[in-house]
């Protein structure tokens, strides 16, 4: 039975390559940014700090630029200073100061695109240590943070502070951004105890069931504890910075269908060129716009996909300016470059 009621029958589709569809000057620019020798990927918007997503994106680009030499070093860093949890996760933030690590909790998209990134390089590159790395991660993240809720399975955010019993008034709490859809599939093959064909059916019922107000947009974080999905208490109702990968994520995965994207389209119409809205699903109204050339990106993948809208002008030169815009834009070049190229 569908989450919710909604039906949602994803398409079978093709696996992304990633391997070698951003070239090595573009990569080394974005190297030379925000990754150090040691292998740590530096949000520089953020305090400077590293995180386990910023890893599994170093990774993933670095596989994507084709750099073995660099994704040791990213995975290096990731394997000695961030996996330290007993349960065989990453802890989701590392930073400069002291103590580098001040919250060992997790986050779990940043687990699923580690695990997703030595499972593409293992197979890639023919180097069976990151393929059983991340099985064994994989594995981990379906035991603690995959979990049945009303007769589905969810991804909690977290293992620490999401569930019924932390939050016992809206839990649990999702936030829809975890569901990295590409990786799903690949995890199913290295952990098959989890069942993550299940996990991306009840991530696409809740995308489908979350079109909170007039945007018909999701909130970053989702409260699932009454019979609908509702903006979860405590946070700000926002279609926000989480919340822009959600297309990215669908359009990866081949869900390119106007049942997914419609609500995406319709708030980004113009947007590459304008900038991202970031939106308060309850009011409709615009918090600020989002105007680096990576965020427009998004924007101009989405028309890309849509309607075979060329990507414009300005945006078909890498411009690193902070490193999560810089990131998606390379995510979404990536896809370009291999499945859409006339576009660029």
């Amino acid at each position: 039975m569908a989450l919710f009621g909604v039906s949602a029958a994803p398409a079978e589709t093709v696996p992304l390559r990633i391997q070698g569809t951003i070239s090595p000057a573009v990569w080394q620019a974005y190297a030379a940014r925000f990754v150090d020798v040691s292998g740590r990927v530096i949000d520089d918007a953020n305090g400077s700090i590293s995180h386990s997503e910023g890893q599994g994106y170093g990774l993933l680009l670095a596989l994507a630029g084709d750099d073995r030499a660099s994704f040791e070093r990213i995975w290096s860093f990731t394997q000695t200073q961030m996996l330290l949890r007993s349960d065989g996760l990453s802890v989701w933030m590392w930073r400069p100061g002291n103590p580098h690590v001040p919250d060992i909790n997790n986050a779990s998209d940043g687990d699923i695109l580690i695990a997703y990134a030595l499972a593409m390089a293992g197979r890639a590159w023919e180097i069976p240590r990151y393929t059983a790395a991340a099985a064994m991660l994989a594995d981990a993240v379906g035991k603690t943070s995959v979990v049945e809720h009303d007769g589905n399975l969810i991804l909690l955010p977290g293992v620490t502070g999401f569930t019924v019993q932390d939050r016992p008034e809206d839990g649990p709490v999702i936030n829809l951004s975890y569901w990295v859809f590409e990786a799903l599939p690949v995890l199913q093959q290295l952990a098959p105890q989890t069942d993550w064909q299940r996990l991306a059916k009840s991530g696409l019922d809740l995308t489908a069931a979350s079109r909170f107000g007039e945007s018909k947009l999701p909130s970053e974080w989702i409260s699932l504890h009454a019979a609908a999905p509702k903006p979860a208490a405590g946070f700000d109702p926002l279609f926000g910075y989480n919340a822009i990968r959600i297309p990215l994520y669908l359009i990866r995965a081949g869900l390119t269908d106007k049942t997914w994207l419609g609500p995406f389209e319709a708030a980004w119409r113009g947007a590459q060129m304008r900038g991202l809205p970031l939106i308060n699903v309850e009011t409709n109204q615009t918090a600020a716009t989002l105007s680096e050339p990576g965020y427009r990106m998004l924007a101009a993948l989405l028309a890309c996909v849509d309607e075979g809208t060329p990507i414009p002008a300005d945006l078909r030169l890498f411009s690193p300016t902070h490193y999560y815009p810089a990131t998606l834009y390379l995510l979404a070049v990536s896809y370009l470059a291999e499945r859409q190229p006339k576009c660029l």
